[in-house]
Order: structure tokens, then sequence, then C-alpha cells
């Protein structure tokens, strides 16, 4: 996935957020495969585990067995059909999850050559809050973040003002 690029200023701004609210001394299940965020963490001495490439959205298992402190899900649940499942499954009482917005000028994601590279929600930020509050959360903090890139045209115009990512801490009600 991050053959040619690495999202240098996501990465940044999600793991500060991750370390206010996070300490090392709490474990995280990090929904989603072995990625180059999950070893980041590692190498900043968290201790991860991830999910282990099972479709979510039919087995939450990996989840409820899960004896982590924190659940982390960075950029994962746009990728499901029912999100709202698999964050009543969530066993732990901390949560730092981040989502890709909908932007009004781009149509959502989706690989052609990649079924699971593909996203079924882009939510609003109140979207997101709503799902999150319905399945159980709390939400304490949040935060938006631009995706600038260095194409010329309208849309990535766009991009340098328009928020692309929302990242949240919620704990369980």
């Amino acid at each position: 996935m991050y053959e040619k690029t690495f999202p240098n200023k996501r990465f940044k701004l999600t793991f500060s957020f991750l370390q206010k609210h996070v300490s090392t001394k709490e474990t995280i299940l990090d929904l989603g495969v072995e990625n180059p965020f999950s070893k980041i963490m590692v190498s900043k001495g968290y201790e991860v585990e991830n999910t282990k490439g099972e479709d979510l959205d039919i087995d939450t298992s990996a989840i409820k067995n899960s004896n982590a402190d924190v659940v982390t899900a960075f950029e994962i649940f746009e990728h499901l059909l029912s999100p709202f499942t698999v964050l009543q499954a969530i066993t732990g009482n901390k949560l730092v999850a981040s989502v890709p917005l909908r932007l009004w000028f781009s149509s959502a994601y989706r690989s052609k050559t990649d079924m699971r590279d593909r996203h079924y929600h882009e939510f609003e930020d109140w979207q997101f809050d709503w799902l999150l509050e319905k399945a159980g959360w709390k939400i304490l903090d949040r935060q938006k973040w631009t995706n600038p890139t260095k194409k010329i045209g309208i849309r990535p115009l766009f991009r340098w003002f328009t928020p692309r990512y929302y990242i949240v801490y919620a704990e369980r009600v």
C-alpha cells in the first residue's frame, strides 16, 4: 500500500495524538494487519497486537477475545460495511480511531485492483461522532487535518484547506 509514498504528515499527527492519550504501559489492539504505523508504535515502546486480516464485518472474535487496554483503528472503519458491530465488540475501555472525511469535491476511494482497499463509508465528522455515541462511546478529544498534495489542479488546491482526516479519542460509556 505504501510502496511509492509514505504519509509522513498523517503518521506524525496520528502518533502525537496517540501519545497524548495512551501511555506505553497500556497494551494496544490495532485493528487491521501489521502495517507501517503499527511498526512505528512498536518502535516507540508500545506493545501492539494486530488483527490477522480476518473480515471484521463477519468475524469479531479477535476483538472480543483481546485483553488489550486500548483499541486503535486508523483508517479501518471506512472499509467496513458495519463498523457499528465492530465498535460494540470492543471489550476495552479506550479507543483511538481515525477516518478519512468525505470530500465534497471527490468521490469515495476505490482501488480497482484490491477488493479490500475500498471505502464503503467516508464519514462527515458528525456521522462518525454519532456512530461512536450509538455504539456506547464518549468522545473526549478530536482533531482534523488536511492532506495537501503537490499536484496541480482544482482538487489538489482544495486539499490544502479542506480537512481530510478526523481522529478521536473515546472512552466506553
